[in-house]
């Protein structure tokens, strides 16, 4: 047995090698996107990071938790494992000596190989900021995109037109972007980031400073007791993100033991979503054992303001909501541009010993003028006033095969107290399974958190939830989970409380890396309001979602590589009846070996009945971009990317065209998004330069 083991490894190895790079991360990534069911999604710290560890494989022999997690492909109790023998035998002499590890498997290897290395621990000695310049990496990012249709928003009006009338755009349609960033492995990075996003001005009267959105950092991380800084804009992960959490963070995925989140602190941000972000400075000090990471915040941001009827002063100034999604197109948009002056001060006190953490924290966050929410009975629990104190407590303890962690906030603001707790136990390589309580309350506040649950935010709603991963044997793998849900007051679209219920199921065949298929099922039932009705109360009803896949992926010889995906989706509620989408996508990779050349086609065929059967497709993109369309009514979609590698492998140059075609007549959406036709294609470049 062990004799077929050491084959298998180092047939594995063989065949993880042998891909390229951009394939190998591109799968990672399709993995974490493909159960994100929105379009509008911002993973470059992923990207940029496994990018990182593919062209600086992290040595196992002396990393770190911390970088362990930051790979996000290994489980706890594997990281947990890995450490406990290094501490115990020593060093790893190979790599093949993970094959050995209880809670590793093939798959395992497969997932990190691409991103570890085992070789000998040097000795670190201090460094100068002349090698920081030597040893560093600078990379420059430019990209254009545009979608090549013309909207009734870029119609020629007069500027006086377009500032009675939030119809129009005082920008062009084209979306710039641009990256300019220094890194020294991970414990140096300074950088500025620029965005102008379709419909904003570009160096006009309103935006006379060129792109709409700048962001600049600076970050570095040692050993010593200063083991964190961060200057600019930042980002700060606490906890189970209960209480405070500004990063990427998972929630429901196909990973469905994996719910237990890794806060990693003070981290630099080089992205270019406007408002999940600090900006001001951050420093994280340790000794021994204990840790303190305290940061100040001070920026603008979105906020629809309204003047009293009485007093015309600053003092009178009331925002009634926070807008999240960057765009300053229009006038109205453009005056809200940070109109509201938000101030956070936060600190985090943590005390760590082999397996177990715990940390307590405390985050104040201000406004300069007071944030009442629209007068609606939904509302009624939300936060209301100028300051907003979260308190909060976490822990995760972890013995050889159990993990137990959680976390308990409270916001000033009402006194209410939301939690979490989870549990989580690996049976072997064979079996990992997770369990999860979550209770919060209607009116637990606060503004920057994604902690687990079935909404964006951790507010009215409780859960229970149990989940699993199973090795059935070499080639099948199921995994699957069940959550189920309720809500003590009203939420968007549901004018009562409510419950709800989600399970997923998956079967997963991989005889070989050239081959690997899997079916799908979820079932998701929730209750909305009707969409029929008499008089003025609106009744509730119950929905229930089904939604199945098939996919499969096969390596053929050649560089070429096909991906094949069938989903159809159902949806059931008494005011609507049975609705059912469908599509079928065909993709064809391919990777050359002998140039430096990298294509990428789509085809797609789908057919729904409304929105509500809407299906999400990734799509691969220039790099850094993530696509993930909807594809509802009925038509087809196709793209083609192109990756050209050039002047020693220092340059990149990614060109892509897309196009939805629909079958239809009339007009493609509404107001300024308005399209004359039944296309809407777009087209991006993007250049990248390493030095």
């Amino acid at each position: 047995m062990r004799i077929i083991l050491t084959i298998s490894f180092l047939f594995t190895v063989t065949a993880v090698f042998s891909q390229k790079k951009n394939v190998v991360i591109q799968q990672r990534i399709e993995f974490i996107a493909e159960e994100l069911e929105t379009e509008d999604i911002s993973l470059e710290d992923v990207f940029d990071l496994l990018y990182y560890y593919y062209d600086n494989p992290l040595n196992l022999n002396v990393a770190t938790r911390e970088e362990l997690q930051e790979l996000m492909l290994l489980s706890d109790f594997q990281i947990n494992e890995l450490v406990a023998v290094r501490d115990e035998k020593g060093a790893f002499e190979t790599v093949y000596e993970l094959k050995d590890l209880e809670y590793w498997d093939i798959a395992t290897l497969e997932n990190v190989l691409p991103f570890v290395v085992v070789q000998p621990a040097k000795e670190k000695k201090s460094r100068k900021w002349k090698e920081y310049l030597k040893d560093g990496k600078l990379e420059a990012y430019f990209r254009y995109q545009r979608v090549l249709e013309d909207k009734a928003g870029y119609e020629d009006v007069s500027d006086a037109e377009k500032e009675e009338s939030n119809s129009y755009y005082w920008g062009s349609p084209d979306k710039l972007y641009s990256r300019i960033r220094y890194t020294h492995k991970r414990d140096l990075s300074v950088g500025v980031t620029m965005e102008k996003d379709p419909g904003e001005q570009f160096f006009g009267e309103k935006q006379p400073n060129g792109f709409d959105f700048y962001s600049a950092h600076a970050y570095y991380s040692g050993k010593g007791i200063v083991r964190k800084v961060a200057l600019g804009d930042f980002q700060v992960e606490i906890g189970q993100a209960l209480s405070f959490w500004t990063g990427y963070a998972f929630n429901k995925t196909v990973d469905a033991s994996n719910i237990r989140k890794n806060a990693r602190g003070l981290r630099p941000y080089a992205s270019v979503d406007e408002t999940r972000f600090m900006r001001g400075a951050g420093v994280e000090l340790g000794f021994n054992r204990f840790s303190l990471t305290t940061w100040a915040s001070s920026k603008g941001v979105d906020g629809s303001i309204d003047l009293s009827d009485t007093l015309n002063t600053d003092e009178a100034r009331i925002a009634s909501s926070i807008n999240l999604s960057g765009y300053h197109r229009t006038t109205s948009e453009i005056a809200r541009k940070n109109s509201l002056q938000e101030t956070v001060f936060g600190s985090n006190f943590k005390y760590e010993y082999r397996g177990f953490q715990v940390g307590v924290s405390a985050i104040q966050t201000q406004f300069d003028a007071p944030y009442v929410r629209d007068d609606q009975l939904r509302n009624k629990y939300e936060f209301s006033g100028q300051e907003l104190l979260n308190l909060s407590s976490d822990y995760s303890y972890m013995r050889r095969n159990i993990s137990v962690f959680g976390e308990v906030a409270q916001s000033r603001s009402s006194n209410s107290v939301a939690f979490l707790q989870g549990v989580a136990m690996a049976i072997g390589n064979r079996a990992n399974l997770s369990a999860l309580y979550r209770n919060y309350p209607k009116d637990y506040h606060t503004f920057y958190a994604r902690a687990f649950g079935e909404s964006s935010r951790p507010i009215n709603e409780s859960g229970l939830y149990f989940g699993g991963n199973f090795e059935l044997n070499d080639n099948w793998d199921l995994n699957a989970y069940v959550d189920f849900f309720k809500s003590p007051w009203l939420r968007f679209r549901v004018d009562t409380p409510s419950e709800g219920h989600e399970v997923l199921g998956q079967l997963k065949y991989r005889p070989s890396p050239d081959l690997e298929l899997f079916v799908r099922v979820r079932e998701q039932t929730k209750m909305q309001n009707s969409r029929s009705y008499d008089g003025n109360i609106r009744p509730v009803e119950e929905t229930t979602q089904r939604a199945y896949r098939l996919s499969g992926r096969f390596r053929l010889s050649g560089g070429w590589q096909l991906k094949s995906r069938i989903d159809y989706v159902t949806d059931l509620r008494k005011s609507m009846g049975l609705q059912e989408g469908f599509s079928v996508s065909q993709d064809l990779l391919y990777r050359s070996r002998k140039f430096p050349l990298e294509l990428t086609l789509r085809y797609a065929i789908f057919d729904t009945d409304s929105y509500d059967v809407r299906i999400y497709s990734y799509e691969y993109n220039l790099q850094n971009v993530f696509s993930i369309p909807v594809y509802f009514n009925e038509g087809s979609r196709a793209y083609v990317l192109l990756r050209y590698t050039f002047w020693k492998e220092r340059c990149d140059l990614w060109l892509r065209y897309a196009a939805f075609v629909f079958d239809q007549e009339g007009a493609l959406s509404s107001g300024p998004e308005e399209i004359q036709g039944n296309v809407r294609s777009e087209f991006g470049a993007q250049l990248r330069i390493k030095l």
